[in-house]
């Protein structure tokens, strides 16, 4: 008895879902070409992007001026589409496509033929929803790939959402612009709308860089923020300069301002990441810290979505010192030895948390989950200037970290690596 009940109970749900899906109406969006570039027009009217990467504080995203968030696949994606509709948010809706370089063999014709019906179903599942803004076939699907046939599979996916649904474009996401990656999507994914690229550093080339790999539609960038850890100072030891949160900021807001914002060809963006993960340290990608506080990095955010400044702005990090020295100058300490720490910021009603860390070594590419190394208690002494540091007494590579609050859940972040040895 219990389970015919409970059977018919599902019966039930499944069929107010596939009723709903059939009832609901899907906003259509579309790209219109003008004499200037191009224009994502949605429900008839123009929309340009505003977005950030990830589904966390979706409402701090809306409250900022924020207009869309772009995932990176479906598992979550009717709380994230339902969440994104109740904030008046759009989603850029990616759809999880296996990589090369992780095994996956676009030789493989039956795997691949499993992976697009697959997808058929995720898209006819949420294709009529109002939230959602677009399509995204896979992520970085050129980082380390050699089979050209990647691309062949992305345009019969982009080929079979057309198919089912014809209210929302579809784009694939590429790390960087290649040209002959350029070149090689040009040639045969002719049913992508438009392209979108992920860059850092080199954020302000990108739109002499779309147009001299001859790309003749429009684009977005779904990823872009501060200078990669790839792109930075490198000392000895491999451990890469990680910018502070104030330079982050100053970074974000003159590469957007000399590329996305004035580009006609561009339909705006998504900054990353939109929340925390640890990806070669804790913070060196994150706009928010593990506890949420919020960097400097979101103020500026507000301003260029905006026009306007927070009132309340975050701590500015003028600068963060060990033993005298930046993090640019290869700091290498003696083990068991003390260090004067120094930090200088304008305003000075700022709470310090320091926290030392070895130097991850669990590293990984194309963003794949890296595990957070464990901290190390004892040796860091906070007092009135900054801190003072006792260097671990085993040798290797370690990182100083500084967490500068303002108490009202704004923080400001740096870090300086360093490696002990004996002189």
């Amino acid at each position: 008895m219990k389970i015919s009940l409970l059977f018919k109970f599902a019966s039930t749900c499944l069929l107010l879902t596939l009723a709903w899906s059939a009832k609901a109406q899907p906003v259509k969006v579309e790209i219109v070409k003008n004499d200037s570039g191009f224009v994502l027009m949605r429900n008839h009217q123009p929309y340009f992007i505003k977005g950030a990467g990830g589904t966390r504080y979706m409402d701090r995203l809306a409250k900022y001026g924020g207009n869309s968030l772009r995932t990176w696949g479906t598992s979550n994606a009717a709380q994230d589409l339902a969440n994104a509709d109740k904030l008046g948010l759009t989603v850029t809706m990616g759809l999880d496509v296996a990589r090369e370089r992780h095994g996956f063999n676009y030789d493989d014709t039956v795997a691949v033929r499993k992976q697009l019906e697959k997808l058929r179903r995720e898209v006819i599942k949420y294709r009529n929803h109002p939230a959602l803004l677009m399509w995204g076939i896979g992520n970085e699907l050129n980082l380390h790939y050699k089979n050209p046939k990647v691309w062949d599979a992305v345009n019969d996916i982009a080929k079979m959402i057309h198919q089912e649904d014809p209210n929302h474009p579809v784009t694939t996401m590429l790390a960087g612009v290649n040209p002959e990656v350029v070149k090689n999507v040009i040639e045969r994914c002719p049913d992508l709308d438009l392209l979108a690229v992920q860059v850092y550093g080199g954020l302000a080339k990108v739109p002499e860089q779309i147009v001299n790999a001859g790309w003749k539609k429009a684009y977005i960038v779904t990823e872009w923020g501060p200078t990669g850890h790839w792109e930075s100072i490198i000392p000895p030891w491999k451990a890469a300069i990680e910018e502070t949160s104030s330079e982050k900021a100053e970074v974000y807001r003159k590469r957007y301002e000399a590329s996305i914002k004035i580009d006609k060809s561009c339909l705006g963006s998504y900054v990353f990441l939109w929340g925390q993960k640890q990806e070669r340290t804790p913070t060196w990608y994150g706009l928010f810290t593990e506890a949420g506080e919020e960097s400097e990095v979101i103020d500026v955010m507000q301003y260029l979505w905006t026009g306007k400044w927070p009132n309340d702005r975050a701590p500015h990090l003028d600068s963060l010192t060990l033993d005298g020295k930046r993090a640019t100058a290869f700091i290498y300490l003696q083990p068991g030895k003390t260090y004067p720490v120094n930090f200088y910021a304008k305003d000075h009603n700022l709470i310090a948390r320091w926290e030392l860390l070895p130097e991850s070594t669990d590293l990984k590419e194309g963003g794949d989950r890296e595990s957070r190394p464990q901290a190390i208690a004892g040796l860091v002494t906070a007092n009135k200037t900054g801190a003072t540091l006792k260097a671990p007494e085993k040798a290797g590579a370690y990182r100083l970290f500084l967490y500068l609050g303002n108490g009202k859940n704004k923080v400001a972040t740096g870090n300086i690596p360093f490696f002990v040895k004996t002189p």
